[in-house]
């Protein structure tokens, strides 16, 4: 595994020095992600074992496929990811919790040593993620809890393909290892929007040229109509995310913002039900995100996933293909956050072509997967 004896001394050091919250919290983390390591098999061991089912050994095959594509076309790393398989016996690999004020969309951020400060913090036991999200919510804060499918461990290890995502659509398996790979290619500490626009940008351009490789129309068109419900989707939590921040920039009273917010809250649940009877035929893909009661935290990362991707993809246009794209953003991650945010939101590295006029906006990603301290994806 990559660097493992690097992350474990680490990870030593914290729980020498860390407080008993901490030590309990990375002892945690250490014992899920080394468990996680120790289930995982190579994905040819898979493929040649016959008591793999035929639907397993497809998908598994479809990943190797995409797990090609990633590094010849690409250019993402051609390293030990993604190449094994782990079958676990339950339905998200990790929770997330997420916070936020009770009259403030800024979430509240951890900072830990390897991925630096985040706004979620990754729990391996959704009993533990609710206990936390609980104690946070006693001190006022409004707490989401959300199973993750998938993460990044930055190169650290050798993330594994997991039972929790294996039997998505082609497409969405291909936009999350095109995501996660994004990760391990370049990384800024403590600069999520940076961090999630990049690899957002990634699996959206890796994805249009693995569609358009693959000659598969019933399979472009699937994954069409999917993209076109998620950009309905982030269209209708950035009309609300503004009305949210509206009301709490204003000079009202807080008894009068928390009416507001409840009636903003309540609207944005009435859209929902009509867009999903009257556009989406019922589809309810969404569902699970409107089963708990919605609050600050629900909002507070979808900016962080979205804001930044048109200046990635303008600045991938003004570049010579992958290599020169992911050199450019390198550099940039080397610059402090304040110079980083300017330069790319206001004076992208070109290389002397022009800058297109508008920017796609077919942004498919969403907030998700952290590594219990590590890294989200």
């Amino acid at each position: 595994m990559l660097r493992r004896g690097m992350l474990v001394l680490a990870l030593g050091g914290l729980l020498g020095l860390g407080a008993c919250s901490s030590v309990s919290y990375y002892a945690q983390a250490a014992h899920g992600q080394f468990s996680l390591l120790a289930q995982a098999r190579p994905l040819d061991d898979w493929l040649a074992d016959p008591a793999t089912q035929p639907v397993l050994k497809a998908k598994l095959q479809t990943v190797q496929e995409i797990r090609r594509f990633a590094v010849v076309e690409l250019g993402l790393p051609d390293n030990g990811s993604y190449r094994s398989y782990a079958q676990l016996d339950r339905p998200f690999v990790l929770w997330n919790v997420v916070a936020a004020p009770e009259l403030s969309l800024k979430a509240r951020q951890w900072c830990f040593p390897i991925a630096g400060c985040v706004d979620y913090r990754g729990y391996y036991s959704q009993q533990a993620a609710q206990d936390y999200a609980a104690a946070l919510q006693r001190e006022g804060y409004d707490v989401q809890v959300a199973g993750v499918p998938a993460y990044s461990t930055l190169g650290w290890f050798d993330d594994p393909v997991i039972s929790t995502f294996i039997q998505y659509p082609d497409g969405e398996l291909a936009r999350l290892i095109f995501h996660e790979l994004a990760h391990q290619t370049v990384y800024a500490r403590d600069d999520t929007p940076f961090n999630e626009g990049f690899a957002v940008a990634v699996e959206e351009l890796g994805l249009e040229r693995w569609l358009a490789a693959r000659h598969d129309s019933a399979l472009t068109e699937a994954y069409q109509r999917y993209a076109q419900r998620k950009r309905e989707f982030l269209a209708l939590l950035d009309k609300y995310r503004a009305q949210l921040k509206d009301n709490y920039d204003s000079d009202a009273s807080d008894a009068v913002k928390r009416e507001r917010k409840a009636a903003i809250f309540a609207a944005l649940r009435a859209e929902y039900a009509t867009i999903k009877s009257t556009r989406w035929n019922g589809y309810a893909g969404y569902d699970r995100w409107f089963a708990m009661p919605l609050s600050n935290a629900h909002l507070a990362l979808v900016g962080a996933y979205h804001d930044m991707v048109p200046a990635f993809r303008r600045l991938f246009e003004n570049s010579r293909g992958f290599p020169d794209f992911y050199d450019k953003v390198r550099r940039l991650a080397r610059m402090d956050k304040p110079a980083r945010h300017a330069a790319l939101g206001d004076a992208p590295l070109t290389t002397g072509k022009a800058a297109p006029e508008t920017f796609p906006t077919d942004t498919i990603g969403q907030p998700k997967r952290n590594a219990g301290g590590y890294h989200p994806g």
